[in-house]
């Protein structure tokens, strides 16, 4: 009974593909038997099903028979995470989506605007608040573009690495990296592993990173410019202002 009502189907899919009668084809292969029942998704994590479902534009008495995958996977590709897309059909009621979804790489802000982007640059979606919490931040117009490259870069310095929570694109020639204390690095535009060795080698020998400090300017090659945090210097000025203000001793 089931092998007929697949020969049946198969006949009036080959009038459905030769142009005719396309609705009839439609409903009777759906009401013998043949109308999508179930869908399998695999491979989405970021893609909802939701969207999926609705992508598919599936009704109640939608026909497997008839159902144009070529259509439908044009159609899931569009959306914004899919990075390629495979649909079948598995008969008498169900189709399989498999899906590779693009792999997010970093958050990028331009302006107040803030999105995911693949390592290529290419953005992805808007970010939605507390979502990919554990991604990069880089900051700036052409940030995006060159951002994996740099990024990959300082991962050299594992030790610098594991303290950066972002990097920003500096007129599109050089990059700061802001640390997780709050303190910025300024880094130079040519010889940056050189300029951090540097800072590696003072961070073990004094300790840089638990001062109070707002900056380390490393863009100079003979030397290392250090910039206080304000109430640092607030308290800075204030001693020496104190000293200024102290008599000397009378000698006797």
């Amino acid at each position: 009974m089931a092998s007929a009502a697949l020969l049946a189907a198969a006949g009036l899919y080959g009038t459905y593909v030769g142009g005719l009668m396309p609705e009839v084809a439609q409903s009777v292969t759906a009401r013998t038997g043949f109308a999508v029942d179930q869908v399998r998704i695999v491979g989405h994590r970021e893609t909802s099903e939701i969207d999926l479902l609705e992508t598919l534009d599936l009704t109640g008495w939608t026909s497997l028979v008839g159902f144009d995958v070529d259509d439908a996977r044009d159609r899931v590709s569009s959306l914004p995470w899919i990075e390629s897309a495979s649909i079948r059909k598995v008969y008498p009621e169900t189709l399989e989506i498999r899906i590779v979804e693009r792999e997010p790489f970093a958050i990028w802000q331009q302006g107040s605007q803030l999105s995911i982007i693949g390592r290529k640059g290419n953005v992805i979606v808007p970010l939605t608040p507390g979502r990919h919490t554990d991604l990069p931040l880089v900051v700036g117009a052409g940030a995006a573009e060159h951002a994996a490259a740099f990024v990959d870069q300082i991962a050299r310095h594992p030790e610098l690495k594991s303290r950066v929570k972002g990097y920003i694109q500096v007129a599109n020639r050089r990059w700061d990296l802001r640390l997780d204390n709050g303190m910025t690095v300024k880094l130079p535009e040519t010889g940056v592993d050189a300029a951090i060795e540097n800072l590696l080698r003072a961070e073990e020998e004094s300790g840089l990173f638990k001062r109070q400090l707002a900056a380390i300017d490393l863009r100079f090659p003979d030397r290392m410019v250090l910039k206080l945090t304000p109430e640092a210097a607030e308290e800075r000025q204030a001693a020496l202002t104190k000293a200024g203000k102290k008599k000397p001793e009378k000698r006797t």
